[in-house]
């Protein structure tokens, strides 16, 4: 098995439309929609996570070009497409990954990309970082938990 990232992303023409069409959008349906793709996911016992984002003009992009970095509000200018989202997989290889990235239910201008997310357990585990990363990464599940059970 391996972890595989599906990110939805959508070109600026595309959003243009969408923006247009969700004036008259019928929300609940597209709710649905995604919904019964979740739902897939996670009856076939594949879905490790999933998020959506909002839309990229209420974001912000912080520029690493120069020294000290520039931060700029609103979507990312010089990018053709937008990052809407993700959902992560568990399955066994990346054409798995591709079956699945084939049912997202979209249309025209949205693109799924597909990339495998590599385990901790690749890194060289006697490198103080990745020991401090496991560290993190256990305290997190640990905080979680205790959220869970409040």
């Amino acid at each position: 098995m391996g972890i595989y990232m599906l990110i939805m992303r959508t070109v600026d023409e595309a959003a243009a439309q969408q923006a247009m069409a969700d004036a008259g959008l019928d929300f609940d349906k597209m709710i649905e929609t995604m919904g019964r793709f979740n739902e897939e996911l996670f009856d076939a016992g594949v879905l490790v996570a999933m998020e959506g984002l909002e839309e990229a003009a209420l974001g912000a992009v912080v520029d690493y070009s120069s020294t000290p970095p520039v931060v700029t509000d609103g979507p990312y200018g010089e990018t053709k497409e937008l990052f809407n989202g993700y959902w992560q997989i568990d399955v066994p290889t990346k054409e798995a990954a591709i079956e699945w990235a084939l049912k997202v239910p979209a249309g025209p201008g949205v693109k799924t990309e597909i990339r495998r997310v590599p385990t901790i357990d690749e890194f060289p585990s006697d490198n103080p970082w990745i020991q401090r990363e496991i560290e993190m990464r256990t305290e997190m599940l640990r905080s979680q938990l205790q959220k869970a059970e409040g």
